[in-house]
């Protein structure tokens, strides 16, 4: 129990991070450029987190790390960039809450993690509050800006469990990096073929950038990662819920954005959400995860390629 705790508490500081790169994505960074502003996120954490692991993909690692470095960054990078750009702060952020339910359901099946009726009722009421916080708003919410952040949704969602069913075969930090790899790499051509030059970078959008690669991208995504290798992915996911709160919080303190009074109650049903999701025992894994953690124990008693 208080192993799951202390976890809890390192994997939150991933959506905080989120939710807060919202703001400085919209005040900070260039517009008009998503797919070069999450390349240029992407690839130097990816380096960074590579140069500390010294660790290179193995097997089939290769394919998989491009497969989830479309799905956790690149794809999802760009969609976040749409997304933070065309809508508040807030409204972003809450956007993605509806992750959770998601988690949990494409968890079910691929990493036999049947959700309890906790971490249901707790989604229920975080998609209540986004309900509340979303068609509510003083500001109208573009469809362009909540189409991104739906898709961006589901695409994290299912790169998310993904990572934690294939997680035996690499360490945190690599895995991590190849990914971010991966996707940056992924992103270039596409930024080149549509939009052409990269932006210029002034001193305003280097320190936003220096939160974004340091912050929102290396550290948050080491957290993250490691949580949902030992937390259930339904608790991992409602803590997501603090990604909107963060976001909420963030508007109203620095970028002026109002808040009704049905949004606070949809504020308030979040952090409900999270309460509820509150980390317990863990269950057992499922036999096929049981046998990959021990694969992999095994492989890392040997010094990692690229060491």
């Amino acid at each position: 129990m208080e192993a799951n705790l202390r976890w809890s508490l390192v994997t939150a500081i991933a959506p905080v991070a989120w939710g807060a790169n919202y703001y400085v994505t919209r005040a900070f960074l260039p517009d008009g450029h998503p797919l070069y502003g999450s390349a240029m996120r992407a690839l130097p954490a990816g380096l960074l987190l590579l140069a500390v692991s010294r660790e290179l993909p193995r097997g089939s690692w290769w394919w998989k790390s491009l497969l989830l470095g479309v799905l956790n960054m690149g794809g999802f990078f760009a969609l976040v960039y749409v997304a933070a750009q065309r809508l508040p702060s807030s409204v972003a952020a809450t956007v993605m809450a509806t992750g959770p339910l998601t988690m949990m359901l494409v968890a079910w099946p691929l990493v036999g993690e049947r959700p309890g009726s906790r971490h249901l009722a707790g989604a229920g009421l975080g998609a209540g509050g986004v309900a509340l916080m979303l068609f509510t708003g003083s500001v109208p919410a573009d469809g362009l800006g909540v189409l991104a952040a739906a898709v961006a949704m589901a695409m994290s969602a299912l790169g998310y469990v993904l990572a934690k069913r294939w997680s035996a075969g690499a360490g945190v930090l690599a895995s991590a990096s190849w990914q971010l790899l991966g996707g940056g790499l992924l992103l270039l051509p596409f930024a080149v073929a549509v939009e052409g030059g990269p932006p210029e970078v002034d001193g305003r959008a280097a320190v936003g950038f220096g939160y974004a690669v340091l912050v929102a991208t290396a550290l948050a995504f080491t957290t993250w990662f490691a949580g949902l290798r030992r937390l259930p992915a339904a608790t991992v996911g409602l803590l997501g819920l603090l990604n909107p709160v963060t976001g909420v919080l963030l508007g109203l303190a620095v970028a002026g954005e109002s808040l009704t009074a049905r949004q606070l109650c949809g504020l308030l049903l979040a952090v409900a959400g999270i309460f509820l999701g509150r980390p317990g025992a863990a269950p057992a894994p499922p036999p096929h995860v049981a046998r990959m953690a021990v694969d992999g124990a095994s492989r890392h008693d040997s010094p990692p390629a690229g060491s």
